[in-house]
């Protein structure tokens, strides 16, 4: 299979004060959120000046991408500029016929996953006739530069802190129900089995798994312990060391510097607790790597490069909403 460009496709979010509401409008449109936890959300992204750091850490990697091949790369996103429509409006209007889609999320799941694959479906629809074909890159949460990368980041954070400090892997919370759309816990066990790996490789014998950021009513269930909740019962057990690596997130997304380097570490100082937080993949250019080895697996036909681990991979096997989880335009998971 023949690639003519590459398409970022993320989240998005806002770059000054003035567009965090409109942007956490875009996100929660037909969620029935209340207005007074966008305004507590807002306040996060207020903190750091009402700029995510999610877009400047996407153009650098895109900046990774373009020196690292020759295939020009598109940038867009679901919930802000650049939007994915007006994007492929613009891949049609230069041209191009087929682009691989990398997506910045490592994981199986509605939203995770089967979301990307409607906004790709939505922004062909909306650029029309000439629209470019749009190829899905597969999951990735197994890929071996994925878990060397977390891997290095947990063998560095340990260095600030005791040797004796618990490993946590956290990464977002969704509702359990969700997390049955695409098989069952099918986003929960891979993040367990990235977990393991990441642990194995980086020399842990024990670790734990925990889940942050959840929102919505209290009354409906959400992937737990929440980390918070676990920090303090790592805290009553006598714990006096943490090192957390967000392996749910591949960068520096605001559920990363707020929820962990600064609410988390607020709870930390209070408990008396050493923490050390795990960097994200960010920019390094193994991802850059990571992406194009993706694109290089569909290009020569070669098997997927998967780090292997205990029991067998849990990939992408269910539907959604009565649809495959792998339509035509959508890589293998």
């Amino acid at each position: 299979m023949e690639f003519d460009a590459v398409l970022l496709l993320s989240f998005g979010g806002p770059e000054g004060p003035e567009q965090v509401r409109p942007f956490l409008e875009n996100v929660t449109r037909g969620r029935n959120v209340p207005p007074e936890r966008l305004d507590d959300v807002a306040e996060h992204y207020l903190h750091f000046g009402g700029v995510s750091p999610i877009n400047g850490i996407n153009r650098a990697l895109i900046a990774e991408l373009q020196q690292q091949q020759e295939l020009p790369v598109y940038f867009g996103n679901r919930n802000w500029a650049p939007f994915v429509e007006d994007t492929v409006a613009a891949m049609r209007d230069n041209g191009i016929r087929r682009a691989a889609t990398f997506t910045t999320s490592a994981w199986s799941g509605y939203s995770s996953c089967t979301q990307y694959v409607e906004d790709i479906a939505r922004a062909r629809a909306a650029a029309g006739s000439g629209a470019p074909e749009l190829v899905k890159l597969r999951t990735y949460f197994d890929h071996p530069l994925f878990i060397e990368m977390f891997a290095e980041a947990v063998t560095a954070a340990a260095t600030t802190v005791p040797p004796d400090a618990r490993l946590v892997f956290t990464a977002h919370s969704i509702p359990i129900g969700a997390d049955q759309r695409c098989g069952p816990n099918l986003y929960s066990r891979q993040v367990a089995y990235a977990a393991r790996l990441v642990a194995t490789a980086a020399g842990y014998a024990e670790h734990d798994l925990v889940w942050q950021s959840r929102s919505g009513p209290p009354q409906v269930p959400w992937l737990e312990p929440d980390v918070g909740d676990h920090l303090s019962a790592l805290a009553g057990a006598g714990t006096e060391a943490v090192i957390v690596c967000p392996i749910g997130f591949v960068a520096d997304h605001i559920e990363v510097v707020w929820d962990l380097d600064h609410e988390l570490r607020l709870q930390a100082d209070e408990l008396g607790i050493a923490l050390a937080r795990a960097g994200t993949p960010n920019a390094d250019p193994r991802f850059a790597r990571l992406a194009i080895d993706l694109i290089d697996e569909l290009r020569d036909g070669r098997e997927p490069a998967r780090m292997a681990g205990p029991g067998p991979v849990p990939g992408c096997l269910g539907s959604v909403d009565g649809a495959p989880c792998r339509p035509p335009h959508c890589a293998a998971g």
